[in-house]
């Protein structure tokens, strides 16, 4: 697809200079996504496309403006590339910034609503500023909505205020671009100095600031990868920078990469940095956990672990697929229409997910279940339930399992209960413990077959290299299952992964495939499991700093290093 066959929009275009912040999809603003979702075309170089795309909606065309230097030029015209991606890849060959403008304009020309997205904010942006004039200079209107900038936004995730009570004069250096006048400025001021750059060019600047007259021994971080789990941050002074980033082994800025901050002067202290790091602290900070869970079921775990600022993927372990034979579901769905039951029960999100769909099928929705009471076997099953449109009546007011939902569920009584029947939509592999314990109470109960789960697809070699080689920091394991299904698509985890399990039953399991369990729910929760991770996570910080040791993940680990039991 070329610029000029993309989708058309509404009659009056518009342009929306957008600022992605300096990396942490968090700190978009609420009317960047506004305008995200608003959006016909997007265009960003790549890693502003991978912050930005989650918002954008279904169908919208998203153009890369980054160059692939190890790609050979457009033949015959010299120039870098430009890929429109929309599944599948165009190029054309006009230069990068000259293109991006003409593609800006031009869509905008066309009806389209386009946003330009940059990283950082617009206004610091100088290709963004060559581009609202040339959109002002062709009549093109356009709006900016300002971005957390990264001079401001990755001092802030490393622990280092530019300002105090006594209003530190702060100065900003961009290091790439800075005059020998503008080093002279900035080195006659006693203030706090904030210097874009590359890992490569640190030490310069540091010996520019020193020739222009500040004090060697000035305090100075520098902080890569900002406002991400990949944030790195060193502590030193402007005369010993560059030997604490040779010590460090600190490997030069790749190319296109967002740039290095630096921050100069008493703000950014190591005493005060190790008191206000609040990110690079956090108990989970860059640790790869595998989540084997399916999509659906992982997406609030995932959100948790980033919370603690680890970095999750999901592997699928399972693939859920309708019932062989589809006529019990039918029956029981139709008897909830003709008042067959009196309850129905969700044990899981699926469960729910397989009724919504049978409802859609025959043209039903949520007023069908008027009438009937509805229990969840938990929290998320409940929030399934919720979005759907349907309040449940019982969900477990302690632990959230078929024995909890057991423990609240009232037993028949024929004088209150006109009906006696219970539907119990589930899974083919479902342990028989509600219906045992339902028919304990006088209930009749339906256990119909509502999907199947088989194992999944084995996930790309990548993973199931760094599954076995020792990749993965943690691995959570949240039934007897997945741990089966993981060991049986990928192989067993390395022994430096930390492995986590939901309950004694998940647990013993790992044992049986030779898993040392380091960490174990203190109830049946994901949640649960989530938190007692995080607590790990601190316990091994802790003693680390105690010990004067360097804070590392457990796939830092030396090879072979001997793994020690958790009391956790």
């Amino acid at each position: 697809m070329s610029p000029t066959t993309l989708p058309a929009g509404p009659e009056h275009g518009h342009v929306t200079f957008l600022g992605a912040g300096p990396g942490d999809p968090g700190l978009l603003t609420l009317r960047a996504v506004e305008a995200l979702a608003n959006a016909d075309v997007l265009v960003a170089e790549h890693e502003v496309l991978d912050v930005v795309r989650v918002h954008a909606r279904p169908g919208v065309s998203m153009v890369d403006t980054e160059t692939d230097p190890s790609s050979d030029p457009v033949p015959g015209t010299g120039a870098p590339q430009l890929t429109v991606v929309d599944g599948s890849s165009t190029t054309v060959p006009i230069p990068v910034v000259r293109d991006a403008a003409h593609l800006v304009m031009e869509a905008a020309r066309g009806g389209r609503r386009v946003v330009r997205a940059v990283s950082g904010d617009p206004g610091l942006d100088t290709y963004a500023a060559e581009e609202m004039l040339a959109c002002a200079a062709a009549g093109v209107p356009f709006e900016v909505v300002p971005g957390v900038a990264a001079v401001v936004g990755v001092p802030a995730y490393a622990g280092v205020p530019l300002r105090d009570a006594q209003g530190t004069d702060v100065r900003f250096v961009d290091a790439r671009t800075a005059s020998d006048r503008c080093w002279t400025e900035v080195g006659a001021s006693d203030g706090t100095v904030v210097v874009s750059t590359t890992l490569d060019s640190v030490a310069a600047a540091a010996g520019e600031l020193v020739a222009a007259g500040r004090k060697p021994d000035t305090p100075m971080t520098v902080t890569v990868a900002g406002t991400t789990t990949r944030q790195r941050t060193w502590t030193a002074t402007l005369g010993t920078i560059a030997q604490t980033l040779k010590q460090a082994k600190v490997l030069p800025s790749p190319e296109g990469a967002r740039p290095v901050i630096a921050v100069v002067g008493e703000r950014s202290a190591p005493a005060q940095r190790d008191q206000l790091a609040w990110f690079e602290s956090k108990p989970l900070f860059g640790w790869k956990v595998l989540v084997p869970r399916t999509k659906e079921q992982s997406a609030a775990l995932s959100d948790q672990l980033r919370s603690y600022g680890a970095v999750p993927h999901e592997v699928p372990t399972i693939a859920v697929e309708p019932p062989r034979t589809p006529q019990q579901m039918e029956r029981a769905v139709k008897g909830l229409v003709t008042g067959r039951y009196e309850w129905i029960a969700f044990t899981s999100v699926n469960a729910v997910k397989a009724v919504r769909e049978k409802f859609e099928e025959y043209g039903l929705d949520a007023r069908a279940f008027a009438g009937i009471k509805v229990a969840a076997v938990g929290e998320q099953t409940a929030k399934a339930l919720i979005a759907f449109g349907v309040k449940p009546d019982l969900v477990p007011s302690g632990e959230q399992s078929a024995a909890g939902l057991l423990e609240d569920w009232p037993p028949y009584d024929p004088v209150f209960d006109p009906i006696d029947r219970v539907f119990l939509p589930r899974a083919d592999i479902a342990t028989e413990t509600l219906v045992a314990g339902l028919i304990e109470l006088g209930w009749e109960v339906d256990d119909v077959t509502a999907y199947r789960t088989v194992r999944a697809s084995p996930p790309p070699a990548e993973t199931r290299e760094a599954i076995k080689g020792g990749g993965f920091d943690a691995v959570l394991f949240t039934s007897s299952s997945t741990v089966r299904n993981l060991v049986g698509i990928a192989g067993k985890p390395h022994n430096v992964t930390v492995i986590a399990c939901i309950g004694p039953a998940t647990a013993k399991t790992a044992e049986e495939h030779g898993l040392r369990v380091d960490v174990m729910a203190p109830e049946p929760s994901v949640h649960k499991l989530a938190e007692a991770l995080a607590d790990f996570g601190t316990k091994r910080r802790v003693a680390a700093l105690e010990a004067g040791d360097p804070v590392t993940r457990p796939s830092e680990r030396r090879p072979g290093a001997r793994r020690r039991r958790s009391t956790t």
